[in-house]
């Protein structure tokens, strides 16, 4: 299957070395079921349109502004000119300017992943430089891009025979961990429960591969609109939310039922 057409090119940038490159998304959610919304009277597709909140009149576009709240009501505008004066001069240059060790950036900074390879046999070799002295010194590079209509912080990353960029969260978008497991309490668990959860992560562990987490919602709405095509009429119906337990059973009898459940299940194969 040959691979999709890049949707970002541009320009990697050491120091004096430059090197053209492109850029694909690692992850896609094109074959994923998209709906339109429709008049169910007309089966007409229904148009978005903005409104004055307080008129109901339609807004055109060219009177359009961005605001930014400070108050009730009370909102300072901004002009796209004033917005974009303070991007960044280059949006086709990824201008590698820092070097972090790998293991320093945790994993909650990371947003999303793309694949970066070479655009041009001239300078792979260049490309191929960067990426594997970031290998062999175990760093990876910190640079900023416009990508999807804004500036963003992003991380260059030596993989196989190219580089993953991953865009970052800022710090202001990740929340403190120790504001929420600061309140779990710290005392140890007792050893035997802990041995019996080990024991039933042992009896459920599989090696990975794609399918473990294939979406199932997915499928069921491919064959509900594959009936819908062939003029039948779908016989799923929506699942009630399962009622709470009434009782509770206290952690080491869930546990035992557990195990002899999975040890009947491994007996019957």
């Amino acid at each position: 299957m040959a691979a999709p057409r890049a949707f970002w090119k541009g320009y990697l940038k050491l120091s004096l070395v430059t090197c053209p490159v492109a850029m694909m998304p690692a992850v896609s959610e094109e074959e994923k079921v998209r709906f339109h919304t429709l008049n169910r009277k007309t089966g007409d597709r229904v148009r978005t349109r903005y409104v004055d909140s307080e008129t109901g009149k339609e807004v055109d576009e060219d009177d359009e502004v961005k605001g930014y709240q400070r108050g009730d009501d009370d909102f300072v505008t901004l002009e796209d000119e004033e917005i974009q004066s303070v991007a960044l001069e280059s949006t086709r240059t990824i201008d590698v300017d820092m070097f972090v060790p790998k293991d320093s950036i945790e994993w909650i900074w990371y947003d999303r992943p793309h694949f970066l390879m070479p655009d041009d046999p001239v300078g792979e070799e260049a490309f191929s430089v960067i990426r594997d002295a970031m290998e062999a010194t175990k760093m990876v590079g910190i640079s900023r891009l416009v990508l999807y209509r804004r500036e963003r912080a992003v991380m260059l990353e030596p993989r196989d025979r190219g580089i993953v960029l991953w865009t970052l969260h800022y710090g202001d978008e990740v929340r403190d961990a120790k504001l929420y497991f600061g309140k779990i309490n710290s005392e140890k668990v007792e050893s035997k429960l802990l041995q019996m959860v080990e024991a039933v992560v042992e009896e459920k562990t599989k090696p990975w591969e794609p399918q473990l987490v294939k979406d199932p919602v997915q499928e069921h709405l491919l064959d509900i609109i594959a009936s819908k095509k062939k003029g039948r009429r779908s016989a799923r119906k929506s699942k009630e939310a399962p009622e709470r337990p009434s009782n509770v059973i206290s952690i080491m009898d869930a546990l035992k039922k557990s195990l002899d459940a999975d040890g009947k299940r491994k007996k019957s194969r």
